[in-house]
This record gives C-alpha cells, structure tokens and sequence, in this order.
C-alpha cells in the first residue's frame, strides 16, 4: 500500500507569485525541492479546506509539464486530497481549467503554465493556484503561499504512486488507508459542451462554410503550438466545418515549435504573414495556455485589444449567453485603452477601471456587476468563466461578423465613427537590467508627484500636451473594499490622452518595461496609429528618460 513519507526541506528565496503565479526558468524548478516547496505551500495555504477536497490539474504542454503533474498528484495524496481531476496527457488550457473547477465546484485548481513566455529546457514554467470561483487566487492568498515558502521545513509525498496520465480513466488508489482518486478527463470535452451553449454554433459554421447568399468567410486560426490545438481541432474542424487549411500549428509542442507563444504582430509574423498573402477574412492566435487572442481582418487589418474589447461589448446582444443572462457592465485594466468606457456611457453600464491581473475582475463577477472584461496584453473574456478566454473571444467575433454582415474592418471602422478612437500602443523592452528600471521607476515617480508638474506643459510634433493628473495608481475593490496598491504610473492629460509605465510582473528574468501610450481623436479615425501616436512617445520617452535607464534605443516589441 502506497504511504506517506515526510522530506525535510529548506526555503527558496522569491517564490513570490506575479500576476499569475510563480514564473521562473526551468532549471529553477528543477532545483531540488523547489517545485515540492511551492506545490506544498499552495496546499498549505488551503490547510483548512483541503482534506477530502477536489481539486483540478492541467497545463500548456510546456516542458516539464508531466514530470509536474506527476509531483502534483503524489503530494496531493499525503496532504489529505480526495479527487485530482487531471486533463489528459497533463494538458487543459487556462480557461478550461477555470470552466471545470466551476462545473464541478471544486476547491479550486493547479494551473501548469508561463503563459505566453517561451517553453523548452532553457526557458520558462509556470505555477498558479486557481481558487473555487475558477479565477487566479487573490493578493490575500498569494501572499500567503509566498509566506508559507519562506518558512518551510518539509512537505508531505505518496512516492510509491504511479497514474498513467495519459490514458482516460479512473484511477483509485489507497493511501494510509484512505482511498484517493484521479481522474484523467478528455482535456476539451467541458469546454466545447460549455462553448456550444454560450454560442450558436449552426450561425459560425453557416458563416464559414458559406451559404447560398454569401461565399465561405475563410478564416485562419493559429494555435502556435500551445495548449489551444486540441480545441481548435475539436470546435473548427469538427464541430463549425472548416478545413485543415484553416488551421495552424494546432499540435501542442514541449517548446512551442522554438517560437514564442505571444499573439502579437512581433511573435505572430506568420500569422499576420499568411492572412497578408492568402485570401482570408479573418485571422487569429492563441498564446501558449488558451487565454490570450490577437485578432486580424483581411489584408491582417490589426485589431487592437482596447478596440476589440469596445467592440465586442457593443456587440454582445447577438451572443445566446447574453441573451440569456443580461449585460451587467464592463471593465478594463488600467493601462487599456478608455475605448469601452464610451461604450459603457452609451448604454449606461458600470465601467471599472481595474489593476493588470485577471483576479481583479473576478469579484466584480461574482457580485453580478461584470459581463465583459480585457486587458489591452491580449486578454478578453466574461463571466462564463474567471479567467481571459482566446478560443471564447474568437467565437464571439465569429458571432459577432455572423449578425452583421460586415467584414472585421468595416465593423471597426463603423465603431470609431459611432465612438471615435483611441489611437493606442504599447511598447515592450524585455529582459532589461532590474535596478536601473526599479530606479527609473523611482525617479519618474518622484518627478510626477512633485508640485507643478500637474499643469505642466509638454509639446512634440506641433502637438501640445497639458498634464491634468499624475500618480501612481492605487485600486479599492468595491466588493471587498481591499486595495491595491502602486499598480503603474500614469500621466493623464487634458485631452484625455494618457502615458502609462509599469514593470511587468509576468517575466521569468530581469525586468521588462511596459510603456502605454494612449490618444483619443473624436474625428480623425483613419491614421496610421504609429504615425498618429509619436508626439506623444516622444513626450513619453522625454519625460521618463526610459532610453537612458534601459540603455536601449528601440523596444523589443511594439503592440
């Protein structure tokens, strides 16, 4: 009979938990007890909850995901756990281990992933602990797991379990004399079940196959190799029609197929490539776990996630669930572009203005207050889940042209001359040196808090920028009144153009920048964004002095 064993063990320095969990290189998990110590902890931080519990496994199919799992199932059975439910082959993508922790009502879940950082032995892993509600763990949680890891002493493992993952099944197994299930389950068949409820599939596959009024509206939807590839297959290929010419790179790889799992114009070029060159209406890409989405229309006309976020939320009659459920308000992230607040204002719904992270938007959820959500890092979503869904927003576009009538472009540039636009871009300097950016942040702190900087007067490109308000910006939850503090420095203008920096908290190594540019125009909606949007970085970059403290001349990716 299988048994406990107690290993005496001793703490790691910064397993503290980002945005999304615990993100470093793989040779760092595979530091002796290192993975141990943190999945330990995770279970420690629900001690009062966890024996007899249920919880859900998966992840992205990245390197040292199985080796993981296989950790996670064995310290699992000493730590009291009834039930793992573990996608098959250790694969589930982020929204769908959100979306069975939920149908399921399970303690919560284990999400093995780094998200849209690169896989392979040199590069990135991930750990995040979901809680019952199917959404990333709270501060208050997250900082509990990092205290428990930086007093460990010993964890508890069954080392004499052995579960094939990679074969659907129950597997019952007695530990000290208690019976432990897993229970390898088909990795898409919850979410494609949930996904045909949520949309009208017959109308999506009527659009792609074309009918006798309208030709097939050829799509092209790029897995690039993560985790989203078996349910790409499952909805696009068996379920709406579409053909294998309509996919990409739907086989999940260990290390993405050597790319990196990003859907934007930089790390999606073949993408954006093959939809400039072949005849397709619309374009799409998912990042390594299934959470984030890049959307493009013919002729890879580029929707940024600001817009597609106001779009979508303008849109969400022609989705079933919505039908259903009512609209009951909108939110963003900070640094995301004010485009769905016009959208909130026009059909007077409640607009939050939340923290990057998708934890912040789940209690807004919960209380009934949020339908529609994003961030402008490629993350859209609802509450159908509590977490940003990619396949979920591509759907709701489908539904979206489907009603319509009206190409991707023509949907977009309808919008701007209903709302105007928010020119906006981001500019990405990755793997910069962390004490020259932390003192960057300092400085440029200091500098827009000081007396007279608010009035202030910055001009570039014959354009003139008046500061109307400066901080660094701070989030109440009105649910639960917790705060969050020091979320981004933001410089926001007269004319409501906005600057925004903060260092990104999803990186594995050193320190990677994140500077925000946005500008609305009420009239002129048909410039080049880039073109349109350089006065302002060039104030931005100014005023910062960004390129003297990174030491870099050009960002690593502009979105």
């Amino acid at each position: 009979m299988p048994s406990t064993v107690v290993v005496n063990t001793t703490p790691y320095e910064g397993q503290k938990p980002g945005t999304s969990g615990l993100r470093k290189k793989v040779k760092v998990f595979l530091q002796e007890n290192y993975t141990e110590n943190f999945i330990q902890s995770i279970l420690d931080a629900n001690k009062d909850s966890i024996v007899g519990s249920t919880l859900v496994v998966g992840g992205d199919g990245r390197y040292l995901l199985k080796e993981v799992v296989q950790k996670i199932i064995k310290i699992s059975a000493a730590n009291g756990v009834a039930k793992l439910l573990v996608g098959q082959h250790g694969i589930l993508s982020t929204p769908a281990v959100s979306c069975i922790i939920r149908k399921y009502k399970t303690l919560g879940g284990i999400v093995l992933t780094a998200s849209h950082n690169p896989g392979g032995i040199n590069n990135d892993f991930g750990i995040k602990f979901n809680c019952s509600n199917g959404g990333p763990a709270p501060d208050n949680t997250t900082n509990e797991i990092y205290k428990l890891t930086t007093e460990i002493k010993q964890y508890k493992i069954v080392p004499d379990i052995d579960c094939p993952i990679d074969k659907l099944g129950v597997y019952d197994f007695t530990v000290d004399d208690r019976t432990f299930t897993v229970v390898i389950i088909d990795s898409v068949n919850d979410y494609v079940t949930y996904m045909k409820e949520i949309f009208e599939f017959p109308k999506i596959k009527a659009l792609i196959q074309g009918s006798d009024q309208r030709k097939p509206f050829n799509v092209l939807i790029d897995s690039m190799h993560g985790v989203t590839g078996p349910y790409v297959k499952r909805i696009f290929l068996e379920e709406l029609g579409a053909t294998e010419s309509n996919v990409s790179r739907i086989n999940p790889l260990e290390d993405f197929g050597g790319a990196h799992p990003d859907p934007n114009l930089t790390y999606a070029a073949d993408l954006v490539n093959a939809v400039k060159k072949g005849d397709f209406d619309f374009g799409a890409a998912f990042d390594g776990d299934g959470d984030r989405n890049m959307i493009i229309g013919r002729d890879a006309f580029f929707v940024t996630p600001s817009d597609s976020l106001a779009v979508l939320a303008n849109n969400l009659h022609h989705i079933p669930y919505f039908q259903r459920t009512g609209i009951h308000g909108y939110a963003r992230s900070m640094p995301t572009a004010a485009a769905v607040d016009r959208v909130a204002k026009k059909n007077g719904k409640e607009i939050f203005e939340v923290p990057t992270g998708w934890k912040y938007f789940g209690n807004l959820m919960d209380a009934g207050r949020l339908s529609l959500c994003g961030e402008e890092s490629f993350g859209t979503g609802s509450d159908h889940v509590r977490e940003k869904d990619g396949v979920w927003a591509v759907l709701a576009w489908l539904s979206v042209v489907a009603a319509t009538g009206r190409s991707v472009q023509e949907i977009l540039e309808q919008h701007w001359q209903e709302f105007g636009r928010n020119y906006f871009t981001r500019y990405d300097y990755e793997e910069c040196a962390s004490a020259p950016c932390n003192e960057m942040m300092t400085y440029l702190e200091k500098k827009i808090t000081e007396t007279g900087f608010v009035g202030s007067v910055h001009t570039s490109g014959g354009k003139t920028y008046v500061v109307k308000l400066a901080d660094n910006f701070s989030y109440m939850d009105p649910i639960d009144q917790s705060v969050a503090m020091k979320q981004g420095l933001r410089i926001i203008f007269e004319d409501g153009s906005r600057i925004v920096m903060r260092l990104s908290g999803t990186g594995s190594s050193g320190a990677t920048v994140r500077l925000y540019i946005d500008s609305y125009e009420a009239s002129n909606v048909t410039g080049d964004a880039q073109v349109m949007l350089k006065p302002l970085i060039d104030v931005a970059l100014d005023i910062s002095k960004l390129q003297a403290y990174t030491g870099r001349d050009a960002p690593t990716v502009i979105t």
